[in-house]
């Protein structure tokens, strides 16, 4: 079999939501599709005779010694608009945050070239950081999240786009808001159409979303609608679901029951749902989504400022549920899923040990709710993979070719690694943990280079 690229290389990924495979010195070949075709390990039969078949042509890639390769990393929640707004405003109630600072923003993306600016922008910044697939909350805005998805299309990265909806009145701004349930649906359907036409231009795939923002701040008929909509499309389907007290308090007195029944009951908990927050499932929620097979973004350094709380991601991971990792911004304020996985393991200990040191250490925190590097290292990859039902996340056959290569000598961002001998479980650990975009040498998404430093 003949192959488009050739890669040789030392990387890292996940054998399973615990476990962590060193791939040391493999041949990772490229088909023209951008899959991997095959995987050789020193020893195995074929090795040689692929190294020598390639090693002096243009198809071969030799990783330096002491760099590593690490999937791409797929944020399962970005709201790309809020970029602009990123790093401000995080000290005061959500519902406030929102009125005062976010839908003011997110007003401003009628105007396509500022669209274009801020768009153009975030995609570039998020491959910067390792993310080659990101699930994009636009705004209401029907032709500039169609420009959002032309851009990812345009930049290589796999974008999942969402045009917002948002029609329910006593909750949204008189001017942020669709004009009305029909219109809202209309729009939608016509994005829908539209970027499955750009997608058909992409070779790393590009996505439309349905995209009611939350429950709040929807009406019943769009809520009904949107998942008629997902339904006829075979769409994706984002939201936020039991975020905050606030929010998750607001659908409860509205329908009497949580985020997660509600949103079923209009068709829009699916295969390829994803749900962001999650902090106040209950454990009949949790079986509903392992049920329909929706997942949860887990957003750790959003939730540290909005959500109330510490999600259980040891619980909803042991019932089947999927989870994968979101940046949010700009709930959160960083770009990099390496903070946003660093965050979700500190929050988990934190929840584990508690906060309160009145308490007795019995009864200060919640059992087994800690997780590793490792665990985490899984959620930003393949467990964002499977969230979204797709073949990425992992470096194995029958995968996309998304990687990011890491130097730790980056003279701006060195990372410790003293120690010729030092294991390199270890060296995966150090890298997860101080990694910086300075460190992030190239990127590739579906087999193509769309980020480099050098």
């Amino acid at each position: 079999m003949s192959y488009d690229k050739v890669f040789l290389a030392t990387a890292f990924t996940s054998r399973s939501k615990k476990e962590v495979d060193v791939l040391e010195d493999c041949l990772f070949c490229i088909d023209k599709e951008g899959m991997i075709a095959r995987i050789a390990y020193p020893g195995d039969s074929d090795y040689e005779k692929i190294l020598s078949g390639y090693g002096q042509t243009e198809h071969f890639t030799r990783i330096p010694s002491g760099s590593y390769l690490l999937p791409g990393f797929v944020d399962l929640h970005c709201h790309a608009s809020q970029w602009a707004q990123a790093g401000t405003a995080l000290d005061i109630p959500l519902h406030d945050w929102l009125n005062t600072y976010t839908f003011p923003s997110e007003s401003k993306f009628s105007d396509l070239a500022y669209a274009d600016m801020v768009y153009t922008d975030v995609v570039k910044t998020l491959l910067a950081n390792g993310t080659t697939t990101a699930l994009y909350f636009a705004t209401v805005h029907k032709e500039a999240s169609i420009r959002l998805a032309e851009i990812c299309a345009e930049r290589g990265q796999r974008g999942l786009v969402g045009k917002v909806v948002m029609d329910l009145e006593t909750e949204c701004p008189t001017d942020y808001r669709d004009a009305d349930s029909a219109t809202a649906l209309r729009d939608t359907e016509e994005f829908i159409l539209k970027v499955k036409e750009v997608g058909r231009t992409a070779k790393q795939g590009v996505y439309p979303v349905v995209t009611p923002r939350f429950v709040p701040t929807c009406t019943d008929e769009v809520l009904e609608g949107l998942g008629a909509l997902a339904a006829k499309y075979d769409t994706h389907i984002q939201s936020h679901c039991s975020e905050s007290d606030w929010a998750h308090q607001h659908v409860q007195e509205r329908f009497g029951k949580n985020d997660a029944e509600a949103l079923d009951g209009f068709g829009l908990l699916q295969d390829k749902s994803v749900l962001a927050h999650c902090n106040f499932l209950s454990d009949s929620d949790a079986e509903l989504f392992a049920e329909t097979g929706s997942a949860i973004a887990h957003c750790p350094v959003s939730n540290a400022y909005f959500a109330n709380s510490v999600i259980p991601i040891n619980r909803f991971s042991a019932m089947n549920v999927d989870i994968g990792l979101g940046s949010d911004i700009s709930g959160g304020f960083s770009p990099s899923l390496y903070d946003n996985a660093r965050q979700a393991v500190m929050s988990s200990r934190m929840l584990e040990d508690g906060v309160d040191p009145r308490l007795p250490a019995e009864e200060r925190g919640t059992a087994n709710s800690r997780i590793t590097i490792a665990e985490s290292f899984y959620l930003a990859t393949a467990g964002g993979g499977e969230s979204l039902s797709l073949p990425i996340g992992r470096l194995a056959e029958g995968y996309a070719w998304d990687v990011q290569c890491l130097d730790p000598s980056a003279e701006s961002a060195r990372i410790p690694l003293f120690d010729a001998d030092e294991p390199l479980i270890d060296v995966f650990q150090k890298i997860m943990y101080l990694a910086r975009p300075q460190n992030i040498r190239s990127v590739w998404v579906q087999g193509e280079l769309v980020h480099s430093l050098s």
